[in-house]
């Protein structure tokens, strides 16, 4: 049985859901390739010899990718078994189905893969059998990154010394405790989180660190879903690589609550905390869900600078109760945070997203203003009761993406977009308040891929 993972994009990281899968396959006797078409072309040839084709679709921009691609899969090998498996999978079965998918599979997909390639041996038996979404817990093994592309070809880190770092990645747990209305995890885990045992993380980090990587991303949702398989991994990690470096995803709520913990990330090597902030509108933020505040967040801006943590926020700067007014605010905030260095500027532009299943869906005034699903772009579009407002988002992003491609330092970017803003409500943009000392003087480490859709 050949079968072929293809990954179309993962944030610049070599995709842990090609390397984990193969694994399994591998060990249920599959010949088994994978392509990562974020970093290399469509290997024609293992298209044309695949029994299964596999897509992994582990966010919005690698499912649109994905069909993008499914025609010229098609058309070299009309025969081959055609699966889906990852986070929108499963949300979006019915419209890949009618592209041709015959296997959609979510949650805890490696057993469902195995499954199929098991079922597909048996003649005549291609109708799914596997549910669409399994939450079992498994016992993971270690994944599998040969045939994919070197570490040196994804994404880096910048250090504060200046040397770009090789990274590395790696998964310790899936799923998430928490119920954020705008999350995509949410339709498929439903609250639930898996962990990914520590000794196959740490013997995943050790085939990494040989193969060059200098720094690891741990790509969990939260890595504090679990705090003492946090922990224990953070501790256990330092001893083994203690020149290695990492960063990691965490909430602000579970920041707050674990704050004595946040020393113990910094002296095992975490550089870099990511944390979705999301606004700084307590109403937008309950709207979310988010179960932070904006003065939680201010805390947490405080307690990652006391203990020499990087904190980057991300956000969703533009929703239907953004107001000019109130983007304004967001902006004045941030730099009253000191926080213009730490925010990638890609991240002042993102737009509101409501995917398929979305828990969005359960508030009247969101109904109220979605137009009819769109299938292509995979979300219920909507508009901003204020056009101006969509307006000023289409120009941030345009300015976002410009400044990024002419190497404009990001305090360029944000005092730009901070005109912009001030414009588009009829003001004079103030100048930007200088950084303090400390701050300026701060080097603020950052990966150099930061889409984060």
């Amino acid at each position: 049985m050949n079968v072929l993972l293809i990954s179309t994009y993962e944030l610049g990281r070599q995709p842990f859901g090609l390397a984990s899968p193969a694994a399994w396959l591998k060990r249920a006797g599959a010949r088994v390739s994978c392509a990562d078409l974020s970093r290399q072309p469509l290997p024609e040839a293992a298209v044309r010899q695949a029994d299964l084709v596999a897509f992994y679709l582990p966010m919005h921009t690698a499912t649109r990718l994905a069909v993008r691609v499914l025609p010229q899969v098609r058309e070299l090998n009309p025969r081959a078994h055609l699966c889906f498996y990852g986070l929108y999978a499963p949300v979006n079965e019915a419209y890949l189905r009618r592209l041709g998918a015959e296997t959609i599979l979510g949650g805890e997909f490696e057993a469902g893969l195995v499954s199929t390639v098991e079922r597909l041996r048996e003649r005549g038996s291609s109708a799914q059998r596997e549910p669409t979404v399994l939450l079992a817990r498994q016992s993971f093994i270690v994944p599998d990154r040969t045939g994919l592309p070197p570490l040196a070809k994804y994404a880096h880190l910048n250090h504060a010394d200046g040397n770009p770092r090789i990274v590395g990645a790696t998964e310790a747990s899936r799923g998430c405790k928490h119920l954020c209305r705008h999350c995509p995890i949410v339709p498929v885990y439903h609250g639930v989180f898996r962990i990914v045992q520590r000794e196959v993380v740490l013997e995943d980090i050790r085939q990494q660190a040989t193969a060059g990587a200098e720094h690891i991303t741990f790509g969990d949702p939260d890595f504090f879903n679990g705090i003492g398989h946090a922990i224990e991994l953070a501790r256990a990690f330092h001893r083994e690589f203690p020149k290695l470096t990492y960063d990691v995803t965490i909430k602000i709520e579970h920041l707050l609550r674990h704050a004595e913990h946040l020393s113990t990330l910094r002296e095992t090597g975490c550089l870099l905390v990511t944390s979705a902030a999301e606004s700084v509108d307590d109403r937008v933020l309950g709207k979310l869900a988010k179960g932070h505040t904006f003065a939680d967040f201010a805390a947490v801006v405080n307690l990652c600078r006391e203990t020499g943590l990087t904190l980057a926020p991300t956000f969703v700067a533009f929703t239907p109760w953004t107001t000019l007014e109130g983007y304004c605010e967001l902006l004045g905030r941030l730099a009253e945070l000191e926080l213009i260095e730490q925010i990638a500027p890609i991240q002042l532009g993102i737009r509101l997203l409501i995917p398929a299943g979305s828990r969005l869906l359960e508030l009247e005034e969101i109904r109220a203003i979605l137009q009819p699903f769109d299938e292509a772009a995979l979300v219920y579009p909507w508009a901003n009761q204020d056009p101006r407002v969509d307006e000023l988002a289409e120009e941030v992003l345009e300015v976002a993406l410009d400044g990024e491609k002419r190497k404009l330092s990001r305090r360029q970017i944000f005092g730009e977009v901070w005109k912009r803003a001030r414009q588009a409500v009829g003001g004079h943009a103030p100048p930007l308040p200088e950084a303090s000392d400390r701050v300026a003087r701060a080097a603020i480490p950052y990966l150099t891929e930061p889409w984060y859709c």
